[in-house]
């Protein structure tokens, strides 16, 4: 049985980008095709309603490119269950006020038992200081979090 990876839209846009100048954004852009390409196959990877919005945001070259990298993967919903804990993260101060859909996309991670969220939004979501408050947060109302991390800290030996 496949791992689930819930896949935030920080991973899809460095997927479909154009390259980039940017030195780190260009090394996020080869990890991210890398794992998209050798890795992606070794788990069951979803999505959610959060990631097609904010996928459908921008200009329509990249909104196509994105839409159709994520056409063929299974959509979670956002259940009332979801929204409550995104709310809860933000009210607790796992994330802040302005991160709403972040809290979204841990939420709908959590809710559906996924073993990882995987995700470049290293502001908010793979942060050493916010981890462990969502990973806290997450556990007091009972759920098991999943595994936040990059596409790079997700890689299996083949």
């Amino acid at each position: 049985m496949k791992a689930k990876v819930y896949i935030e839209t920080s991973v899809i846009s460095y997927l479909t980008a154009r390259p980039s100048n940017d030195i780190r954004a260009m090394a996020n852009q080869n990890v991210t095709i890398e794992w998209w390409e050798t890795q992606r196959s070794n788990y069951d990877v979803f999505i959610s309603e959060f990631v097609i919005a904010e996928a459908s945001l921008g200009h329509p070259d990249a909104i196509s490119r994105r839409l159709e990298a994520i056409a063929d993967i299974m959509e979670l919903q956002a259940t009332e269950e979801v929204r409550t804990l995104g709310q809860e993260l933000i009210r607790r101060h796992a994330l802040p006020a302005n991160a709403e859909i972040d809290a979204y996309h841990v939420a709908v991670a959590t809710v559906n038992g996924m073993e990882y969220l995987l995700t470049w939004n290293c502001t908010h979501i793979a942060n050493a200081h916010t981890r462990p408050k969502i990973e806290a947060t997450c556990r007091a109302l009972g759920y098991e979090p999943p595994i936040i991390c990059t596409p790079q800290e997700l890689t299996e030996e083949v």
